[in-house]
């Protein structure tokens, strides 16, 4: 197989953020929200920041589900603000969905992709974000009407403005460097986390 020649990128600083505190940095109070969390990182990272809360639904082995579960439970709780936390592998698989949202334009969903160009979970292998494929920017054609990058500490207080006050659809790339998530142990039964998070919901 011939190997993949990375884009060139223009003026595209090197991820300095440490995943393991730029999330919980960016969503800060997680019960603000209705959150889905593809796997992988993403759904560790979630899980520890909620303590395994039943009001998460986080995905195991469903790659690339994450936006579609989103768009659908924002459009289901117009009245409350949905996260999508996933990574740069999961949305590359299902990258289609950003057009599909963008259509929808629910005003109260945010899509968070934490993007360190790797995939992870199958051997850390460069993933096209790594390659030179920016996210970012397919959200923006998509037609995503709000798409903010977080590159440094000093972005992410726009990124936690723009997840309680921006007032309708938007796009977050997190671009992280590699290293691992926070890693915790939670419930990969999918039935049990389906039952507990329409518990969660229905009651609140």
């Amino acid at each position: 197989m011939a190997k993949l020649n990375k884009i060139q990128m223009s003026n595209l600083p090197d991820a300095v953020l440490d995943r393991r505190q730029a999330v919980p940095a960016l969503i800060e109070n997680p019960a603000d929200f209705l959150i889905v969390a593809g796997l992988a990182g993403a759904a560790q990272e979630i899980t520890a920041l909620t303590l395994d809360s039943p009001g998460v639904f986080g995905l195991g082995g469903a790659m690339g589900a994450a936006p579609m579960m989103g768009l659908g439970l924002a459009l289901a709780q117009k009245d409350r603000r949905v996260l999508v936390v996933t990574g740069d592998g999961e949305l590359l698989m299902n990258v289609g969905a950003l057009a599909t949202i963008a259509l929808q334009n629910p005003p109260n969903l945010t899509v968070i992709c934490v993007d360190n160009g790797h995939y992870g979970e199958t051997g850390n292998q460069d993933s096209h974000t790594g390659l030179g494929v920016q996210l970012d920017k397919i959200a923006a054609g998509a037609g995503f009407p709000v798409v903010t990058t977080i590159n440094t500490e000093e972005d992410l207080a726009e990124g936690r403005r723009l997840l309680r006050e921006g007032g309708g659809l938007s796009f977050i790339l997190l671009r992280v460097k590699e290293g691992p998530p926070n890693r915790v142990s939670r419930n990969l039964v999918p039935h049990q986390v389906r039952d507990r998070f329409r518990a969660a919901l229905l009651k609140s």
